[in-house]
């Protein structure tokens, strides 16, 4: 039976609110290539998670300090900061899914090297900042891309079930990483956990080599000429659409300095909550199941729209004051439930008018400024957390944060109004 759909209006005066097929909340999968994309990326999330959880103990272990904590996450999501936007130029520029395929490898070297170090026991804190490095440059390119491809493989009308989708990826994964690593952690060690993320690259490999390239929605333009001319097209345009810069305004206070969990939690669970590496990784899990819950709920809505996007980050930016509160392990993860349910709804919303409001030739430059400001800011909002920790106390830095994000709500609020959204 035909049904109707609302087509979105890529115009200055307003935002595009998009209407997605009535169906099940899972129909973007019933596409061959987007099935193997999301399985392959949903064990090698799980892998990451699980590193970035071993890598975080791994350092407190090794120094016992809030700010070489932070310095690490610093090093490791500053390459998004500088290389981010010529990720993708990258990505507009060549195939998308043989440039993922050439990530993955990258990623599955990098994942042995930390594997063996720690195994052999010759780890030491600057081989940590050294592939915290390496890691980020390889995810400065596989970002944008794996972002941009999206559009290649789906429908523009399962295009928000298909950002819903990657989201309940990612979230599934930050459930299940972080959980399964520290019980492994408490019961076996660090080495394990790397080697698991090193082997689940082999999955996502696996699933971008068995993609039907002939069923891969190529587009023929092709971004030519001088690179920092056609960086500055995918910027002019973020610019000049208001519904796109409402959105990565909004991104970029929360990107910034609410979304540096790879710092706070670790430190809010040895410094406030006083617990082990299981209930570490318990607190990780809590968000998770948040940001799960939210991603599914995304994925099944039947828009996306401004107020949505407001209501979530305002949301989030109250919880996460009220986290800062909170010195009782079991608050702390019902907390961490709801903040991370308003958290991957701002996301996912955010993400979703985004890509329904740029043109397909622009897609990995605009959404390479998309990433920057919401993982490349990081660096910033990380050490300023790990110096605030140190110098003022946890519960003080997750506080400034808070105010932080809610002033970014606040700007949002009135450029919104001024902008007639």
């Amino acid at each position: 039976m035909a049904t109707t759909t609302q087509q979105p209006t890529n115009t200055p005066e307003g935002p595009a609110e998009r209407a997605p097929r009535p169906g099940s909340g899972f129909r973007a999968l019933r596409n061959r290539n987007f099935r193997l994309l999301w399985g392959g990326q949903l064990v090698s999330q799980i892998g990451t998670w699980m590193q970035t959880t071993a890598q975080a103990w791994l350092v407190l272990e090794l120094t016992g300090s809030p700010f070489a904590l932070g310095f690490v996450s610093t090093l490791q999501f500053l390459p998004f900061t500088l290389l981010s936007l010529f990720g993708g130029l990258i990505a507009d520029r060549f195939p998308k899914r043989k440039l993922l395929l050439i990530t993955q490898i990258l990623g599955l070297v990098q994942a042995v090297l930390f594997a063996l170090l720690v195994t052999s026991g010759l780890v030491a804190l600057w081989q940590i900042y050294l592939l915290a490095v390496l890691q980020g440059i390889i995810t400065a390119i596989d970002n944008p891309v794996r972002q941009a491809i999206i559009g290649e493989l789906v429908d523009r009308d399962d295009m928000v079930n298909a950002v819903g989708l990657v989201s309940v990826q990612f979230n599934a994964a930050r459930i299940v990483g972080p959980a399964l690593a520290g019980l492994l952690i408490a019961w076996l060690g660090n080495a394990p956990v790397l080697w698991i993320n090193a082997a689940s690259f082999l999955a996502a490999i696996a699933g971008l080599a068995m993609m039907q390239p002939t069923s891969v929605h190529t587009r023929p333009h092709r971004p030519h000429g001088q690179p920092l001319k056609q960086l500055f097209e995918g910027v002019s345009y973020a610019l000049r659409t208001p519904i796109v810069l409402l959105a990565l305004l909004v991104v970029a206070f929360i990107g910034t300095f609410g979304y540096n969990f790879n710092t706070m939690l670790p430190l809010l669970a040895r410094f406030v909550l006083h617990t082990d590496a299981v209930g570490f990784g318990a607190l990780t899990a809590a968000f998770g199941v948040g940001s799960l819950l939210g991603a599914l709920r995304t994925a099944a809505a039947n828009r996306v729209s401004v107020r949505r996007l407001l209501l979530a980050s305002a949301s989030f930016s109250v919880i996460l004051a009220l986290l800062a509160l909170t010195p009782v392990l079991a608050l702390s993860m019902l907390l961490l439930v709801a903040l991370g349910f308003a958290g991957v709804t701002f996301g996912t919303t955010a993400n979703s008018l985004v890509q329904l409001n740029v043109p397909d030739e622009l897609r990995g430059r605009v959404m390479s400024l998309y990433i920057l400001l919401f993982i490349g800011s990081t660096p910033v909002g990380a050490l300023l957390s790990g110096i605030l920790s140190e110098q003022w106390g946890v519960q003080a830095a997750l506080l400034v944060a808070a105010g932080l994000c809610a002033l970014g709500v606040v700007v949002a609020l009135a450029f919104a109004r001024k902008a007639g959204l």
